[in-house]
């Protein structure tokens, strides 16, 4: 298995660098930059608006646009900035923002918190609400319960989550009816203030209504993921020899199918829980005023913020590669006739 491990961190390196090359290659291709962002910004007027990139360049001389393209690194061919990028990124140094004028690793830092509350809990609540839930509607297949349930986890992610959270503002949040819910941010303003059981409530209740929005989409998946997968382990042959010994229905589950059943399931909790965790959806980040790392990238993409958009992706594309090879690894772990020995040679 060591063998097997050392080959896939050494086949990351080259996931790594094709992904980073093929964004690189991308962004010569993509109209205006950080160059022209600050041109635009320095342009405006004095009521805030722009008054045309065309009146921008004539007002900045040649002598100060090469200075600006000198201090973003413009200057240099492509392939020269290339090359810096990869040796940078080898040793773990994802460089400093254009327009935040901060280290890269330090935003990410920065928003960290936000991306992995909301990852942290809707990968819980979706587990521990869609297993039990998968599990009975498996025990009771074609039963009123399982139809009813069915109809409501499909409804649930037929709903946009943006399009929940706005119906879920205009109820609880102020909007139109109710006021039980924060509208902002993922803890109050007096926060530090407060006792430790003063801070637990109010950032669970800071979270409450995101995390609808997050994981009513994700119980569906795991809902019917867990019922398909018990069903079809209930089926098989092991389970009509264990029954016809006189064994218990509650025996049989536990004890053969829950194991069996699982694999699936349980192999898949790394992905399950970095989809959470990165794939949040910007639209309910700005719902809600979540600065997390969804909305970093957002705004990096349209500000040309080059060091950023590379810096996330290198780092999504790094974490995406590890918890691949951890639930590979988990295989191992539920199922012992797994084995990676054949694999690496």
């Amino acid at each position: 298995m060591l063998i097997y491990i050392l080959k896939r961190l050494l086949l990351m390196i080259p996931t790594l660098i094709g992904a980073l090359t093929l964004t690189f290659v991308i962004i010569q291709f993509v109209p205006g930059g950080p160059v022209e962002q600050l041109l635009a910004e320095m342009s405006a007027g004095p009521d805030g608006e722009g008054v045309g990139r065309g009146n921008a360049r004539r007002d900045v001389d040649a002598k100060q646009l090469a200075e600006l393209r000198a201090l973003y690194g413009f200057d240099k061919p492509p392939l020269e900035r290339y090359v810096s990028m990869m040796k940078s990124f080898a040793t773990f140094d994802l460089g400093k923002s254009f327009m935040r004028n901060k280290d890269v690793w330090g935003l990410i830092k920065e928003k960290l918190p936000v991306s992995l509350s909301l990852g942290l809990w809707t990968f819980l609540i979706s587990y521990l609400v869609s297993i039990p839930l998968g599990i009975g509607k498996a025990m009771k297949e074609g039963s009123r319960f399982d139809t009813a349930t069915t109809l409501l986890v499909l409804i649930g992610y037929a709903i946009p989550g943006f399009v929940l959270g706005v119906l879920l503002i205009v109820l609880f949040a102020g909007g139109t009816f109710l006021d039980w819910f924060p509208l902002r941010g993922l803890v109050s303003d007096n926060w530090a203030e407060l006792s430790w059981w003063g801070r637990i409530t109010d950032y669970l209740w800071h979270l409450t209504l995101p995390l609808i929005c997050f994981a009513i989409g994700s119980l569906a998946v795991v809902t019917m993921l867990t019922k398909n997968t018990f069903v079809e382990e209930i089926r098989k042959q092991y389970v009509l020899v264990a029954r016809a010994k006189g064994l218990s229905e509650k025996r049989v589950l536990y004890k053969h199918v829950f194991r069996n059943a699982l694999i699936p399931i349980v192999t898949g909790f790394p992905a399950a829980f970095v989809g959470a965790f990165f794939a949040g959806s910007l639209l309910i980040e700005t719902l809600f005023s979540l600065d997390g790392l969804g909305l970093l990238s957002y705004e990096s993409l349209i500000r040309r913020d080059y060091p950023v958009v590379l810096g996330t992706l290198y780092f999504f594309t790094l974490i995406g590669l590890v918890v691949k090879l951890v639930g590979d690894l988990l295989y191992v772990v539920v199922d012992r006739r797994v084995q990676f020995a054949a694999v690496a040679k």
